[in-house]
């Protein structure tokens, strides 16, 4: 079967905004938009060859990248590996240097826009985080203040956790905490059900995501965030198959809150995450510092509790 290296990339300008490019008429899959990049020769480095693509396609110099997504489909004739990069840092004016139509939009506005179904891991990695912050059970008062203390720090999603509360008291708090801060971060509920308000996301505990992939049906909107918990291969394929837009995975290494888990380690981490088409939050005794290497796992970055609360 043959092995085709794709480098694209998700590029940033200064206001954050995202390049796109649209794809030729006469091409496959032909005017839909996609992420600019190209065919990785032999005796390129990943990098070289997506300066040189970035280069003969729009002609920008690229000064600062990072891994950000790496998928792999299979076809019958042939293997394509995605291989995509964020691009933060470039010299140059972006044009069409190919005679492509080109455009700048802002995250939110990438849904908006028509791009090819293997396209959508990328539309959802560009548009999350690297860090995930998990909320520790606390009172409300800390609860609030931590909260502002990370947002200040530039946390921008928090899953809502608060496991010592009922389903009536979380509703509640939830809707203080949304009221307050719904503005500056993107949350993540938990519950037996979606939850009400349409700004949330939802997440799956482990065994949400075994009940639901019984189903078969996505339980949320489109627009809306859906995450789930994954532990292994198996609940990594029930993720992709039920329609989730990212996943944590954990344990990746010992925790005081887990310690009868068995972590999976950065070895086993990596091999699970190349086989997932889905953004891959590592969990499990990481923090900020552990960005890069989650990075070079291939993981959208990294989710914590204790890692990224300042009580």
């Amino acid at each position: 079967m043959r092995r085709i290296h794709v480098m694209a990339a998700v590029i940033r300008d200064a206001q954050r905004h995202i390049l796109i490019a649209k794809r030729p008429d006469s091409a496959h899959q032909g005017g839909l938009w996609e992420f600019p990049g190209g065919k990785l020769e032999d005796s390129e480095s990943r990098y070289d060859g997506l300066q040189r693509e970035l280069c003969e396609e729009l002609g920008i110099e690229v000064r600062e990248a990072r891994p950000l997504i790496d998928l792999h489909h299979d076809y019958p004739d042939k293997h394509i590996r995605l291989d995509v990069w964020e691009v933060s840092s470039f010299t140059g004016t972006a044009h069409g240097a190919e005679g492509q139509p080109v455009r700048w939009v802002s995250e939110q506005q990438l849904p908006d826009y028509a791009f090819p179904a293997a396209n959508q891991p990328i539309v959802s990695a560009a548009r999350l985080p690297d860090l995930y912050l998990i909320t520790p059970d606390c009172s409300t008062a800390e609860l609030l203040s931590g909260i502002e203390r990370a947002i200040e720090a530039g946390v921008r999603l928090i899953q809502l956790r608060q496991t010592q509360l009922n389903a009536d008291q979380y509703r509640a708090l939830s809707q203080t905490v949304l009221a307050r801060f719904e503005q500056h971060a993107t949350f993540i509920l938990k519950g037996d059900s979606p939850p009400d308000s349409a700004c949330t996301g939802w997440h799956l505990t482990a065994a949400q995501l075994h009940q639901l992939s019984t189903q078969g049906d996505r339980p949320l909107a489109a627009h809306r965030w859906l995450s789930a918990s994954c532990h292994n291969a198996e609940e990594l394929l029930m993720a992709e198959s039920l329609g989730v837009d990212f996943v944590t995975l954990s344990p990746l290494l010992a925790t005081a809150s887990h310690p009868d888990a068995t972590p999976l380690g950065w070895n086993q981490a990596t091999s699970l995450v190349a086989q997932c088409k889905l953004p891959v939050y590592l969990l499990g005794g990481v923090g900020p510092d552990d960005r890069q290497r989650a990075w070079a796992a291939g993981a959208q970055g990294v989710a914590a509790i204790r890692g990224l609360w300042t009580s």
